[in-house]
């Protein structure tokens, strides 16, 4: 597949295409606001430069990459030719709904048609089409010329085909595809996210440590471990006889209801909505913001670098697959490694 589209040019449909061009892939884009479409460009350009200045992108392809993508005046002509469609529209169900059911109709029937949606499954919303089978939830991650990871989840009516195709294409792009067994709310990465801010903005609200303190005590310790190692590596590494007796004991204690904490709830009634209007937990003034934004991008494309690095070297951020020799240990090792794994933090 080399014909791909994009509809909705945003935060994240724009960094998609940018992927799918840098891959070679021609792309036709479509937003519905002028602005949007206009923007796209410049918006590129600064992105791939950023990549570039952390050697991720290659300065001469700059411009290759830009001029692969044509901006369309319209839906209908930016799904010309498609071999693969990417929705990256508003987050509404009904708003999805109707566009799968009135884009089929417009490409091929080979053609697959991927949701970046980040919460409905695609049972729901490829509810009305004619052929849902070509249907699938590709899930990508702010920003997304950046986080490698694309969460793939087909859906009732997606076919194995389908599924297959669209992770191989991932893939082939550069991306690292996470193909999930089960549709569920919130896919996986979000599931685990929302876990950890109900605790944490739970803590905040407490007054357990300020906003800053939490922030630093999280990136400084889970927050650098999560980007060597997965979480499941890192309790095969603590011991997890002790992980269950820590999870056992601090369970009863852990924020378990289904509200929306006080600490988020006062903030987003107060119409403060975080960078994109200039107040959430933190301030993010206007005249520093987009310096702030690229800021977090080129950290986060440092630490992608470095996994790719230690990738290349052989050193990969899982855990080793046992062998005979090294699985089969004697009594007093076993004791041995009890004692040092006594702690999980």
């Amino acid at each position: 597949m080399k014909n791909t589209a994009v509809l909705g040019l945003g935060t994240m449909g724009h960094g998609i295409a940018q992927v799918m061009a840098l891959a070679e892939c021609r792309v036709r884009a479509f937003d519905a606001s002028p602005a949007a479409r206009d923007s796209l460009n410049q918006r590129l350009n600064n992105n791939l430069h950023e990549l570039a200045g952390v050697g991720l992108v290659d300065e001469a392809d700059i411009s290759p990459t830009i001029e692969r993508i044509t901006v369309c005046d319209s839906e209908a002509d930016a799904l010309r030719g498609a071999e693969f469609v990417t929705e990256a529209i508003v987050e509404d169900l009904t708003t999805k709904q109707e566009l799968f059911a009135r884009i089929e109709a417009l490409v091929d029937p080979t053609t697959i048609l991927a949701s970046n949606t980040s919460s409905y499954p695609i049972t729901d919303i490829a509810r009305d089409m004619q052929h849902p089978g070509r249907a699938i939830v590709t899930h990508w991650f702010n920003p997304p010329h950046v986080i490698p990871v694309v969460e793939v989840v087909p859906g009732e009516h997606t076919t194995a085909a389908t599924t297959a195709d669209a992770y191989d294409f991932l893939d082939r792009i550069g991306k690292t595809p996470v193909r999930l067994n089960q549709e569920i709310p919130g896919f996986l990465v979000n599931r685990v996210q929302v876990a950890i801010f109900r605790e944490v903005l739970d803590l905040l609200g407490r007054g357990v440590a300020s906003a800053a303190e939490i922030d630093r005590a999280i990136q400084g310790s889970m927050g650098l471990r999560l980007a060597a190692l997965g979480p499941l590596a890192i309790v095969d590494y603590a011991g997890l006889d002790v992980t269950a007796r820590v999870y056992q004991n601090l369970v009863p204690h852990l924020r378990a209801d289904k509200e929306v904490p006080a600490a988020l709830a006062d903030i987003v009634a107060a119409g403060d909505y975080g960078a994109k209007t200039g107040q959430g937990i933190f301030p993010y003034p206007a005249e520093t913001l987009a310096d702030e934004i690229a800021a977090r991008d080129r950290r986060y494309a440092q630490l992608v670098k470095l996994i790719h690095h230690c990738e290349d070297a052989g050193q990969r951020g899982a855990p080793p697959t046992p062998s005979s020799n090294n699985t089969a240990k004697s009594n007093d090792t076993a004791k041995s490694n009890d004692a040092a794994n006594e702690r999980t933090d």
